[in-house]
């Protein structure tokens, strides 16, 4: 009695899991991909049991088509990778096994332990190393959210339920499993996972879950920056980049995140013209249109670049060693706490570069800025600048005229039956010193 009411107060409510059959929850094999059925019952005819785990249960009941399947198994990967024909043993902190069956590579884990007790930590309590293989009711307790710690048997069509998560999928609810402030402490990401998680999938974090966030927020500065980057990435190309922000700054969590979104925000074009470019980042992710990050982090950063820039240049320095300096002053203070890659920030720094390039609007320079191999996005960034009210919107209706007219000039200029293959045949054809055809 008084181990289940302390199990109770941990938040693990039961030592059984509760297993639900497809009568009411309606998830039915057919919905796995192939690929994962095949590799559970691989598993299951080798005498091991296997589940899919984890994200793709939690979409699948939710309605949302999965990215991937991961599958959980209590064998370990050196008796998983005999088993397939294509297999790969990765990781070296914890082994997984990646299982690739056509174009479909199946993340395959060991269950894993988590004791609070032998777990290493730091002294803020950020777990280091808690590796070590235990069974499905302590992989379920180590999972950071009870929607996340649901198990999908293909073979009876039942769902493994240790935390109550299919009740807080009905109820539309994300809660913590265990005590909030001490599994935030032990991952200070999970933090910032919940609140991506709920924007995502429509779900609401419950107070418990969301009440030690903003005091407990001063935990992400220790978290790794190629992490964080990871993170912050996700969550800026989830679809839903607007709510996430939102959500951020509704807990608490956004000051250190991205160190300078805080005093754009304050600035009314400055929070016009990030709205609009979250918003066409959301509309391109959810059309399953291409979208650069380097764009996303351009136009965040913007109006910082912007603000440096005025004022080196109001202390006297020139303009174009102005705008060098102020992107570099940003970059830094930016970088020193998320690891953006230095492909990224030079992408960054040609659009930022090309934008005072537009107002010169000579032939001779407008050509040779169409030429710029950056140049699309250059202009995309500009038509965004042009929509927040930031420059005129004559300026972009100029640049996108004059690229009408050049596509149209360029075109005329070509020989009927075009390609560099056949122009050089003709050239070749004419002799070194013979005048050019005259085009048709």
């Amino acid at each position: 009695m008084i181990k289940r009411f302390i199990r109770r107060v941990l938040g693990f409510p039961s030592d059984a899991a509760s297993r639900v059959p497809r009568e009411k929850h309606g998830l039915a094999r057919e919905a796995i991909s192939p690929a994962a059925a095949k590799v559970c019952a691989v598993l299951r005819e080798a005498g091991f049991s296997a589940y899919v785990v984890g994200g793709a249960v939690r979409d699948l009941l939710l309605g949302i088509e999965p990215k991937d399947f991961d599958i959980a198994t209590d064998a370990r990967p050196e008796q998983i990778k005999p088993l397939f024909r294509r297999a790969l043993v990765i990781g070296r902190r914890f082994r997984l096994v990646h299982v690739m069956m056509g174009p479909e590579t199946v993340e395959v884990s060991t269950f894993r332990a988590a004791d609070p007790e032998t777990a290493e930590k730091d002294e803020h309590g950020r777990v280091l190393r808690d590796n070590v293989f235990g069974t499905q009711e302590e992989d379920a307790r180590r999972r950071d959210f009870s929607v996340n710690a649901l198990y999908y048997d293909p073979a009876t069509e039942e769902v493994v339920d240790f935390h109550r998560g299919l009740a807080d999928l009905k109820k539309r609810v994300m809660r913590v499993i265990g005590n909030p402030e001490t599994r935030y402490r032990e991952d200070p990401v999970r933090m910032l996972r919940g609140v991506r998680l709920a924007a995502k999938l429509g779900l609401t974090l419950d107070s418990a879950s969301r009440a030690p966030i903003r005091r407990l927020a001063p935990l992400m500065e220790r978290v790794p920056p190629a992490r964080l980057f990871d993170e912050m990435l996700k969550l800026l190309l989830s679809g839903h980049a607007s709510a996430c922000l939102r959500q951020l700054r509704e807990v608490g969590l956004h000051k250190g995140l991205l160190p300078l979104l805080d005093v754009i925000l304050e600035q009314p074009l400055g929070e016009r013209f990030v709205t609009l470019a979250l918003a066409q980042t959301d509309e391109r992710v959810l059309a399953e249109r291409p979208v650069s990050p380097a764009f996303l982090f351009a136009a965040l950063l913007w109006h910082e670049v912007l603000a440096a820039w005025k004022a080196r240049q109001s202390r006297g320095e020139r303009s174009a060693p102005a705008l060098e300096n102020a992107m570099d002053e940003v970059l830094d203070t930016q970088c020193a706490k998320l690891a953006i890659t230095r492909k990224l920030t030079a992408t960054m720094r040609e659009v930022w570069v090309m934008q005072p390039r537009f107002e010169q609007r000579s032939a001779g320079r407008a050509f040779r800025l169409l030429d710029a191999p950056r140049f699309r996005m250059a202009y995309d960034f500009l038509a965004l600048r042009a929509a927040s009210g930031e420059v005129p919107a004559e300026l972009e209706a100029w640049w996108r005229t004059f690229q009408s007219a050049a596509a149209d000039t360029r075109q005329a200029m070509l020989l009927p039956d075009t390609g560099p293959k056949k122009r050089r045949r003709r050239r070749r054809k004419r002799g070194a010193g013979a005048p050019a055809a005259e085009p048709a």
